[in-house]
């Protein structure tokens, strides 16, 4: 067994740790920043001149990309074109070097660039090579491009989010997002794993496998329940109440899990204790049943109170309760102000307010560092490797 590697005092979990990117759009990205806050070198292979093709996505963000701003702080950039001999040679160098490597080029490239995962760990057998691809290696969808969109309607989600009349994509980029979570917990794993065996090993994440798990309950509805999750909006399909109801001058959003809470949100709130016993709403499968009739029932006793009264009334009673946010006013949030949650993150059109990473341990604050411009570490990168930059 390989002794595990000392950490100086006071260092972030992955300090020493090198990762090598060869990355582009969400997915990738996404992991290999969290390696980043968490004190790893990440450096971020580019092409030369527009760089990552998610640079180019919107320009909101002082003249920049609002994903990119997102996924790329705290990494070094330096541009190569990987498709000449000067290229690999460089990129090549930069293995020898590295713990990590993470691809997430479109089907079959890593391969054609000589970097498929057999063949760099059979040269670094110490390297942790992960990739991540849209379907995974093998099977019949192996070489199909994969974007977000199209990986949530493949993975069903679109089937059972938005409303009864249309179905409708997740606001956020879900599939990359999963993707690059289980990237990033594969890498770490293997990271542990390697201090304990000594040797690299492969990690392969596929955007559907990474979203399939999180369909994993929707699936067993639909197979062992005999028919699919219905299309709710904003509500639960299969828990009542849970979603908005409206107040006198907006919307409430209500969560009951259980029986105990229905009981004290009869009592409590609406005043009618009749209802616990009512057989329309005994059980949670009778309310979704009957939550056509639920519903202008609880919005009867809201109407008379304004949201922030509601509210009150709800947590005083011990019922989940929240307020529909827009993102602006999510960026107010007193519960993230109150817990310091914001730092200034450095970009090159200057600073931008960016939360901190979820995970918080006391005592260690991540790195977050700058966001960084094309190429901007290669020359520095280059003389490190003892090789003259490309003119």
């Amino acid at each position: 067994m390989t002794p595990a590697r000392p950490v100086p005092q006071g260092a972030l979990p992955l300090d020493g740790i090198m990762v090598v990117s060869l990355e582009q759009a969400v997915a990738a990205p996404f992991a290999t920043r969290q390696l980043a806050d968490l004190g790893a070198r990440v450096i971020k292979v580019e092409r030369p001149g527009r760089g990552d093709f998610a640079r180019d996505y919107d320009t909101t963000v002082l003249g920049q990309s609002s994903y990119f701003v997102w996924l790329n702080r705290g990494k070094e950039s330096i541009a190569l074109d990987v498709k000449s001999e000067r290229g690999r040679d460089v990129l090549a160098a930069l293995l020898a070097r590295a713990d990590v490597f993470v691809q997430n080029l479109a089907p079959g490239a890593a391969a054609r660039l000589g970097l498929a995962a057999d063949d760099l760990h059979a040269r670094h057998p110490r390297l942790i090579c992960c990739s991540v691809s849209g379907y995974g290696a093998s099977g019949p969808h192996a070489r199909k491009k994969a974007y977000d969109l199209l990986v949530q309607c493949e993975a069903g989600l679109l089937s059972v989010t938005g409303t009864a009349d249309s179905p409708a994509k997740a606001g956020i980029s879900v599939a990359d997002i999963a993707a690059g979570m289980y990237a990033f917990s594969g890498v770490l794993t293997a990271l542990y794993e390697r201090e304990r065996t000594g040797a690299g090993s492969i990690v392969d994440v596929a955007m559907l496998d990474a979203l399939g798990e999180w369909m994993t309950q929707p699936y067993l509805y639909a197979v062992y329940g005999g028919e699919p999750p219905r299309r709710s909006g904003a509500r639960h399909a299969s828990i009542s109440p849970y979603g908005p109801y409206a107040a006198a001058d907006g919307k409430v959003f209500i969560g009951v899990q259980n029986e105990r809470e229905w009981a004290v949100l009869c009592r409590e709130i609406l005043g009618r204790p009749e209802l616990i016993e009512d057989p329309r709403f005994a059980t949670n499968p009778d309310r979704v049943a009957h939550d056509a009739e639920l519903t202008p029932i609880i919005e009867a006793a809201l109407g008379g109170l304004a949201t922030a009264q509601a509210e009150r009334l709800l947590d005083a009673a011990g019922i989940a309760n929240a307020r529909l946010r827009t993102p602006a006013e999510f960026a107010a949030h007193p519960q993230l102000a109150a817990r310091d949650r914001w730092r200034d993150v450095a970009t090159p059109a200057g600073p931008v307010r960016a939360l901190l990473p979820p995970v918080t341990v006391p005592g260690r604050e991540p790195a977050m560092g700058k966001v960084p411009s094309v190429g901007d570490h290669t020359a520095a990168i280059m003389a490190e490797l003892g090789l003259a930059a490309e003119t």
